[in-house]
């Protein structure tokens, strides 16, 4: 094959790495934009924010106005910094040290007294306990280094608490830990009289095998004293089967009690909890900062950025009167880059802002019914009415409106919430799938709990309003809100 040059013209996209880093900025949520901004101050010389430089004006005019004051200060600091290096005797310190780094060093070097205890005793220390976040696992094993144990039942002890799963149950058999702990002196008692006592520890109600364990657990560590509560252990020892099927009658009759004791004990198995391993914090609570206000201003809604999310950044001009056009140097090279990268990344980042508030406007503007009625008068929206709106591309809208918050009267939601699918109803209108769920939860919330709502009769009524959805959308939209079946809504009275 005979191999020939050609010359061919064409136009093709091509994506600068500008352009790029104002798409990635876009998608950024407010936490990360704040870490992505404070490593570009640190890595480009040429960036400065504009509260550091007003702090710098201002502390320039002081040191104008005080020369004297300056100077006087200045030897008293050169008097301490000459009797310091006497005390510490160490030469080999360099003579302009960061303040950070010396506040670094004293921190290192600073030991706190401590007593005499184990490591153990250290662990169980209560205030540094409850001062972070822990698992579910963690907290047992800190009431366990509490606890006196023999060594062989400690092990069982760790054996058990690692098979408790995040609900609080324990789910692995006694048996299991038996045959997983290989040792033949060992009796399956022993392990259940140490499950017996890890069972003891808080949350009321851990490491039960069932739910009916569980309820038990919590019951038997009340007060003697509480109302109902022996009849109620009964209840729940001798006839759980039928407290799950909501058997009211069958309660009645075979423990020989009125409705208003069963009342009472129903009410005093509604204080306990089903999941007691959700008592006790997983991880640390994840905080968001909202992008935008939405505040009402003389009967108009008004949208405003978040001068705390948005930052404001400027060019070093010290450094950049530095630059000279005609010089080719290191030095010079190297200012001229940054400039052009200061001044990209302070562009990208005026334009993140004005596509925020854009967007942001434009949602409220078209969900003005939500912020001054509620859910149920929610429109439905998608992506592709901003876009259309506002003339962007779809993906765009996407970045835009993924982790950015706004901050209403009603709380502070992510964009995407006001986003929502299309309902046709009887009168050939259009009901978002937000006001659909809102309708749900209302009807629910105002069911009587003896006769709850079914996804059918539910269907019917909205039907009735002009919602055509059927019976199996319902049931979908009431899951999306973890809201039970009407069987499990029940209650005995």
């Amino acid at each position: 094959m005979k191999q020939t040059l050609q010359l061919r013209l064409g136009q093709h996209l091509t994506m600068t790495p500008q352009l790029q880093q104002a798409i990635r900025l876009l998608q950024l949520s407010t936490l990360d934009l704040s870490q992505e901004v404070q490593e570009a101050l640190e890595a480009n010389p040429l960036l400065e924010t504009e509260e550091e430089f007003e702090r710098f004006s201002q502390n320039s005019d002081e040191t104008a106005q005080k020369p004297e004051k300056q100077e006087s200060t200045a030897e008293q600091l050169n008097d301490k910094n000459n009797e310091r290096e006497v005390q510490t005797e160490s030469p080999e310190m360099p003579e302009e040290l960061p303040v950070d780094s010396e506040w670094t060093d004293v921190y290192d070097s600073y030991t706190p007294p401590t007593n005499n205890g184990s490591a153990e005793s250290m662990d169980s220390d209560f205030l540094a306990q409850r001062g972070q976040a822990q698992t579910l696992q963690d907290h047992l094993l800190w009431q366990l280094n509490l606890t006196p144990f023999c060594p062989t039942d400690r092990v069982i002890a760790t054996m058990i608490i690692d098979g408790v799963n995040e609900d609080g149950y324990l789910a692995t058999s006694p048996e299991e830990i038996l045959d997983a702990l290989e040792d033949e002196e060992m009796t399956l008692e022993d392990v259940e009289a140490v499950l017996h006592r890890i069972q003891a520890f808080d949350p009321p109600g851990v490491a039960a095998q069932d739910p009916r364990e569980c309820l038990l657990i919590q019951l038997r560590q009340l007060s003697e004293d509480t109302p109902y509560r022996q009849p109620t252990i009964r209840l729940c020892e001798d006839f759980f089967k039928l407290l799950a099927t909501q058997d009211q009658a069958q309660i009645k009759r075979r423990m020989k009690v009125t409705d208003d004791e069963l009342s009472s004990m129903t009410q005093l198995i509604r204080t306990l909890h089903p999941h007691p391993g959700s008592l006790i914090a997983e991880s640390e609570p994840q905080y968001v900062i909202p992008d935008v206000f939405v505040t009402r201003h003389n009967g108009t809604w008004r949208v405003e950025l978040n001068p705390e999310a948005a930052p404001r950044l400027r060019v070093n001009t010290d450094y950049a009167k530095l630059i000279r056009r005609a010089d080719s140097g290191k030095d010079n090279t190297f200012l001229k880059n940054h400039l052009q990268e200061a001044r990209w990344f302070i562009k990208s980042l005026l334009s993140r802002n004005d596509t925020i508030l854009r967007v942001a406007s434009r949602i409220v503007e078209v969900q003005q019914g939500y912020f001054e009625h509620g859910a149920e008068a929610m429109k439905p929206l998608v992506l592709r009415d901003i876009a259309e709106a506002l003339e962007m591309h779809e993906s765009t809208i996407s970045r835009v409106t993924t982790q950015k918050y706004m901050h209403t009267p009603r709380g502070t939601l992510e964009f995407k919430y006001f986003f929502s699918s299309h309902v046709s109803t009887s009168a050939g209108g259009e009901c978002s799938a937000t006001a659909i769920r809102a309708l749900i939860k209302k009807l629910i919330a105002a069911e009587k709990q003896t006769k709850p709502l079914s996804d059918n009769k539910i269907a019917t009524i909205l039907s009735e309003q002009g919602i055509n959805v059927a019976r199996r959308t319902v049931a979908k939209y009431r899951e999306s809100m973890t809201i039970p079946p009407s069987n499990e809504r029940k209650r005995l009275v």
